[in-house]
């Protein structure tokens, strides 16, 4: 039996995991908490930061239980992205956490827009409510007790990883690391660091920040909420799509990790420098150690996993399991399509005033083809996203690693696989992240020995293409010309940075 393991504690936007991987990568035991998001009007989207905690002790406390606190030997961290909190001195929340997916920063962001191309050059990214930036802007804008209490250097920023390790270490640690600042839009890609520029302009100076570090670093040491008899250390925190990234052994320039959940978010490996896109993706860090930062392009989809929970809050299904065999049932090719714009659409369109519909329905449209609909629109926007990786690079992408709850559903599979040629691979883990957290903490403390071993430890299938759907190109050129992004040329139009 092994005797040396480590925790993985990923905070998701729906649930917190907690994992214990051993020394060969495989999963020992694995536990859960779930995770109430509150969802308000015009769009606000907010978290009880407390209860973010709550479901880091629930989800450890199930797993470690009967589990010898020795063999504990670290812990690594994934968490939701731009999602943050604001403390006191005392370690007390001052406000609800605000949610990654939050709207309420969109008319802020429409006053920054010519500030954009200073913003991407320092921080790789555009003017949008996706980020923690322009949220953490509103809330000071009207909210004048944290106004004054910001202006006192009395308030603490941090990013769900931040937050959960202040409450892990008691207060002694507080930290960062470079792919989660890398997603709040003060963050400069060529520093590493903080850039004072953004915060003076912004009238963010006096707002207390966390140190930041690489990915894989040490970061304290924590019993756990009092779970761990002996304090283990804390090695690894990042970002959960990074941490993804990392999981995929995205190692090598053009790597691409696909993660298909309640949004998706592809990444690629593009080196060690940060590189400007010239089609509408954004440059972030992937993750990073001591001795090495990747760079990344990314494309973020908002709607993913979101969508097929809509048909079911409508009634037009009764369990997400049942879209695969709806779809496949419509055998003729559909004219039916959906604009996915749920929240507005991310990479590469930019377009987040636009809104969600559906197109071409008649009275012969069935509940099975609004479903087919929804799931392509899945694979289209994966598709726009890949073919402006593509042309930025430059040359093959030599590999696309799929994960996340979709990624198991059959029709999207097939969609995907004959969308992007059929080079997708997939792992019989599904929790990604969580292994990502894991390895970048097991490197860290010894426990894997280096990066070539961790793609030993991988169980990869490549999906089989199926030559058999000569459409669904064709059908990709009509959804892209109903959201006005391909001219009659047939060349797309893309945001550039």
């Amino acid at each position: 039996m092994a005797t040396s393991y480590v925790l993985a504690i990923d905070q998701g936007t729906s649930s917190t995991k907690a994992i214990l991987f051993d020394e060969h990568g495989g999963v020992v035991k694995r536990a859960s908490a779930t995770l109430n998001t509150v969802y308000l009007a015009q769009g606000w989207v907010e978290q009880d930061p407390l209860a973010i905690l709550d479901s880091v002790r629930e989800a450890c406390s199930k797993c470690l239980e009967g589990i010898p606190s020795k063999t504990v030997k670290c812990i690594g961290i994934s968490n939701q992205r731009e999602t943050f909190i604001l403390w006191d001195k005392k370690g007390n929340p001052v406000h609800p956490a605000i949610v990654w997916s939050c709207k309420r920063s969109a008319q802020i962001c429409e006053h920054l827009k010519d500030q954009e191309a200073w913003l991407s050059k320092k921080t790789g990214l555009v003017v949008d409510p996706y980020f923690s930036g322009t949220k953490l802007l509103w809330l000071v804008q009207h909210n004048p007790q944290i106004a004054d209490q910001m202006a006192k250097g009395e308030l603490y920023f941090g990013t769900v990883d931040t937050w959960l390790l202040y409450h892990l270490t008691n207060g002694a640690c507080y930290y960062t690391d470079h792919s989660n600042a890398s997603r709040t839009l003060f963050f400069n890609l060529e520093d590493l660091d903080w850039d004072r520029d953004i915060l003076h302009k912004w009238q963010l100076g006096q707002l207390q920040l966390p140190e930041i570090k690489a990915s894989s670093d040490d970061f304290g040491e924590t019993d756990v909420f009092g779970l761990l008899s002996t304090p283990a250390p804390i090695t690894a925190m990042i970002g959960d799509s990074h941490a993804a990234m990392f999981g995929e052994t995205c190692f090598a320039q053009g790597d691409i990790k696909m993660t298909l959940g309640t949004g998706s978010s592809l990444l690629m490996h593009i080196g060690p420098r940060p590189l400007a896109s010239k089609n509408g993706l954004l440059t972030t860090i992937g993750w990073s150690t001591k001795d090495e930062v990747a760079y990344a392009w990314e494309g973020a989809i908002v709607a993913c996993g979101a969508m097929v929970e809509w048909l079911k809050s409508v009634n037009i299904i009764t369990n997400v399991k049942e879209t695969a065999a709806l779809a496949q049932s419509i055998n003729e090719v559909s004219d039916v399509y959906v604009i996915p714009a749920f929240s507005g659409l991310g990479a590469p369109f930019w377009q987040m005033n636009q809104k969600a519909s559906f197109h071409g329905i008649t009275f012969g449209t069935t509940k099975a083809h609004l479903v087919k609909a929804t799931l392509e629109s899945i694979g289209y926007q994966i598709k726009a996203v890949v073919d402006a990786m593509q042309a930025d690079l430059q040359r093959p992408i030599p590999r696309m690693a799929m994960h996340g709850g979709l990624a198991n559903n059959t029709f999207v599979q097939t969609c995907l696989n004959a969308l992007l040629d059929g080079k997708i691979t997939i792992q019989d883990n599904l929790d990604i992240s969580a292994q990502g957290a894991a390895f970048l903490a097991g490197l860290k403390s010894g426990i894997f020995k280096d990066r070539a071993s961790l793609k030993e430890l991988l169980k990869l299938q490549t999906l089989p293409k199926d030559e058999t759907d000569n459409h669904i190109l064709t059908q990709y050129n009509a959804w892209l010309e109903l959201l006005h992004a391909v001219p009659r040329s047939g060349k797309a139009k893309r945001a550039k940075m």
